[in-house]
């Protein structure tokens, strides 16, 4: 089934985004390597494409797991986590309709 997972980003948190963004990817490749990655990406904090110092508010991940004690799991593991980039994260069921 797929999950989706959000993270709201911490105050000030870009720095530390930055630093694990590259482990970050390298799980979200796995993913998709995979074939369970439907989408990922980050939230702009201003309506730019390149925020800059703004940096963003959060990340979305859509991805298959087993159920959601996996994705959870998986969710709690990321290194946006470890890093304190994430202020919080939910995760939740998804049923994909279009396209």
């Amino acid at each position: 089934m797929w999950y989706v997972i959000e993270g709201t980003d911490a105050e000030g948190s870009l720095p530390r985004r930055l630093e694990a963004r590259p482990a970050h990817l390298a799980r979200l490749q796995q993913l998709k390597t995979e074939g369970r990655l439907l989408l990922a990406g980050p939230f702009p904090a201003v309506d730019a494409e390149d925020p800059g110092p703004a940096g963003f508010s959060g990340s979305l991940i859509v991805a298959e797991f087993a159920d959601l004690a996996a994705a959870r799991a998986w969710a709690e593991a990321d290194p946006y986590v470890a890093a304190g980039v994430y202020a919080g994260v939910t995760v939740k069921p998804f049923r994909k309709v279009l396209p």
